[in-house]
C-alpha cells in the first residue's frame, strides 16, 4: 500500500491548495480581471459545493469500486479541467466555473484516504494515520501561500495555474497505475446496508452539527479571508498576505500532528474533541472583539484558530466509531459532506454578510461580523455534541 499512500497524499496535497491559493490570488485576480473579495468567496463557495455534492456518489463508489480509479478519474478530469479552465478565464463566470470543477476533482481524495487508513490497517492507528494524512497534505495550504505569491509574482498567475494542471494529471495518473486497493474484509459486500443505516444511529446523528460548522472557520477565513483581512485592515501587499497566510497554515498543520494522538493518551475521542473547539471559540472571540488588533497580533489569533480548529481527524475517528466495515466509506462520507457543505455554506453566508457590514465604510466593524459569522453556529453545535456517544478508543 506505500505507493498508494504516496499518491493520494500527493492528491491531498493538491486537493489543500486548490481549497485555499484563491486568498494569495485577491490583488492579481482584482487588478487584471475586476473580480472582488466578495466574487472570490462565492468562488470558494462553488468549491466546497461542489465538493459536497459529490460525497455520497463518492461513499458509494468507494465501498462498491475501490478508491483507486474512483480518485484517478474525477482528480484527473475535474482537477486537471478545473485548472486549465481558471489559467484560461476572463471574469467571474469562468473562475466560479473553474473553481467547481475543481471541487468536483478533489472530492474523493481525502476519503479515499480514510477509507484506505479503515482497511488496511489496525483501527487503534486511525485518529493517528488520519491526521498524519491531513498533516502532510497540508503542505498544500504552505505552498498555497507564500509560495503561490512568490510563483505568481514571478512567473504570472497563469503560468502558474498551467503548471498545477500538468502537475494534477500527472498525479492522476500515477493513481491509476501505482495505486491498489485495499484487500475486502471478511464477509465485506458493499451492497449491505443503505445511506439509511448510517444515519439511524442517533449517537451519530448528535456529531453532524459539530462536523457541519467544525471546519468552517479555519477553512473559510484561511482560504479566502485572511487575505483580505490583512489587506484591507492594514494595507498589506501580496507577500505579506502570504505571510499571515503561512502562518495560519503552519499552525494547522501543527494543529493536525497534536490532535492524532492525544484521544489515544486521554483516552476519549469526545474530550479531545470538546477542548479543542471550545479553544477554537476563544480564538475567535479575541478576533470579533478586536477586528482592528495589530497584523502581527490578528496573525497570531488567525494562527490559533488554525491550530485549534485542525480536530477533524479525531471527530472522524468518533464517527467511525459507530460503523461496521461494508459501512465504513458512506459514513465517512456523511461526516465529510457535513463538513464541506457546512463551509460552503459558510463562504456562500459571508460573502453578503461582509457587503452589507461593510456598507457603511467601516471594514473594521465588517470583518469582526465575519468572524462573529462563524463563532455563533460553532458555540449552538458544540451543545448537541455534549450529548454525543462518548464511543472507546480502540487501542490495539
Amino acid at each position: 500500500m506505500r505507493m498508494t499512500i504516496v499518491f493520494l497524499l500527493a492528491a491531498y496535497v493538491l486537493s489543500q491548495f486548490y481549497r485555499v491559493f484563491l486568498a494569495v490570488l485577491t490583488p492579481v485576480l482584482g487588478a487584471d480581471l475586476g473580480i472582488s473579495a466578495e466574487e472570490l468567496a462565492l468562488a470558494l463557495g462553488f468549491w466546497f459545493a461542489a465538493f459536497a455534492a459529490m460525497q455520497i456518489p463518492v461513499g458509494t463508489a468507494l465501498d462498491r469500486f475501490g478508491p483507486r480509479m474512483t480518485t484517478a478519474l474525477l482528480l484527473g478530469l475535474g482537477g486537471a479541467g478545473g485548472a486549465a479552465l481558471f489559467a484560461t478565464a476572463q471574469g467571474a463566470v469562468q473562475i466560479h466555473l473553474a473553481m467547481a470543477l475543481l471541487g468536483f476533482g478533489c472530492s474523493p481524495v481525502l476519503m479515499a484516504g480514510y477509507y484506505v487508513v479503515a482497511h488496511a490497517f489496525r483501527p487503534a492507528l486511525f485518529s493517528i494515520l488520519a491526521a498524519a494524512l491531513l498533516g502532510g497534505g497540508s503542505l498544500g495550504n504552505i505552498l498555497g501561500a507564500a509560495p503561490m505569491a512568490a510563483a505568481v509574482e514571478a512567473w504570472g498567475w497563469r503560468a502558474v495555474m498551467w503548471g498545477l494542471m500538468a502537475a494534477t494529471l500527472v498525479v492522476a495518473a500515477g493513481l491509476a497505475i501505482f495505486a491498489r486497493d485495499p484487500a475486502r474484509e471478511g464477509g465485506h459486500d458493499a451492497r449491505r446496508g443503505s445511506l439509511l443505516d448510517v444515519l439511524r444511529n442517533p449517537g451519530f446523528l448528535l456529531i453532524l452539527p459539530l462536523a457541519f460548522t467544525n471546519n468552517a472557520a479555519s477553512a473559510g477565513i484561511r482560504g479566502l479571508w485572511a487575505g483580505p483581512w490583512a489587506g484591507e485592515v492594514h494595507g498589506a501587499d501580496a507577500l505579506t498576505i502570504g505571510h499571515v497566510t503561512l502562518a495560519m497554515s503552519l499552525a494547522m498543520v501543527l494543529g493536525n500532528f497534536v490532535y492524532g494522538p492525544a484521544d489515544r493518551i486521554l483516552g476519549s475521542h469526545k474530550r479531545v474533541v470538546l477542548v479543542g473547539n471550545l479553544c477554537l471559540c476563544l480564538a475567535l472571540a479575541v478576533l470579533v472583539a478586536m477586528p482592528g488588533m495589530s497584523l502581527v497580533g490578528g496573525a497570531v489569533a488567525l494562527a490559533a484558530v488554525g491550530f485549534f480548529g485542525s480536530s477533524y481527524p479525531v471527530l472522524m475517528a468518533h464517527g467511525r466509531a459507530f460503523f461496521p466495515a461494508h459501512l465504513v466509506g458512506r459514513g465517512m462520507t456523511v461526516l465529510n459532506l457535513m463538513s464541506i457543505g457546512g463551509i460552503a455554506v459558510a463562504q456562500f453566508g459571508t460573502a453578503p454578510l461582509f457587503r452589507a457590514a461593510s456598507a457603511g465604510g467601516d471594514v473594521t466593524f465588517a470583518y469582526g461580523m465575519l468572524f462573529l459569522f462563524f463563532l455563533v453556529p460553532l458555540v449552538l453545535s458544540l451543545a448537541f455534541y455534549l450529548f454525543a456517544a462518548d464511543k472507546p478508543v480502540a487501542l490495539d
